[in-house]
């Protein structure tokens, strides 16, 4: 997987500032500040652009260009400026904000999809900051439905819905089936165990369903539509590459 192209941003002083100190640990990250502040970026090898004019003329740009957009803007500002652009979180790029003080780091939009709050997470490290994440199933430490194994190479197979309610009952701490006949077994990363309420099974013969919200099946096995009627809305596949 390559790695995200990233965006750092600024409209103060104090901002390009904070963009400054940190595009020197991240070579690769572009830079956008306000032209006037162009000499506070005089010393930075990354590859650095300068507005005038309104700022809200540059956000069409940073949307088709960037993963992830950081913006050492606060955090309303960034909320108003950003909505007219907004399409899914399957297709919005992820949206960060770092306070004034580069004390707190706040993954705004397409945390997980996105990858905002990974990277989120990075740059708090990067800062000595607290990353601010309020996705569920971070701030749980639970499994992430929609993006499991997704560094492993597998593939979510489900329709939104089934995404939705199978979230829902993972973050929810209600039991849920986690069947693997395939892959890898090294997909649970976090340093903290594994959710009681996540049962693992090596085989889908062996759940009984009647004592499960819902099921997670990590296989490369046809899914008849007979099952598929019968799990409804509480089954999310995960196919794996061969």
């Amino acid at each position: 997987m390559s790695s995200p192209k990233i965006a750092l941003v600024a409209i103060t002083k104090h901002g390009a500032n904070q963009v400054a100190q940190l595009a020197a640990k991240l070579p690769d990250a572009d830079i956008l500040v306000a032209d006037k502040f162009r000499e506070l970026l005089q010393n930075i090898d990354n590859s650095s652009h300068f507005y005038n004019g309104p700022f809200r003329e540059q956000i069409s740009g940073l949307f088709s260009k960037y993963d992830q957009i950081v913006f050492f803007v606060s955090l309303g500002a960034v909320v108003r400026l950003v909505a007219p652009f907004l399409k899914s979180k399957d297709e919005d790029p992820g949206i960060i904000v770092v306070d004034d003080a580069a004390q707190f780091v706040i993954p705004v939009l397409s945390g997980h999809v996105g990858g905002a709050n990974a990277c989120a997470e990075m740059l708090a490290d990067l800062l000595a900051a607290t990353p601010v994440l309020t996705t569920a199933s971070d701030v749980g430490k639970t499994i992430p439905v929609d993006i499991l194994g997704r560094e492993l190479g597998w593939q979510v197979e489900a329709p939104k819905i089934n995404i939705t309610r199978v979230s829902a009952h993972v973050v929810n701490e209600e039991p849920v089936a986690f069947v693997q006949d395939a892959g890898s077994k090294n997909w649970w990363t976090r340093s903290s165990p594994l959710p009681k309420n996540i049962h693992l099974f090596d085989s889908f013969n062996d759940v009984d369903l009647n004592q499960f919200k819902a099921v997670l099946w990590v296989t490369n096995q046809e899914i008849t539509d007979g099952l598929l009627q019968q799990l409804n809305e509480s089954l999310v596949v995960y196919r794996v590459p061969e």
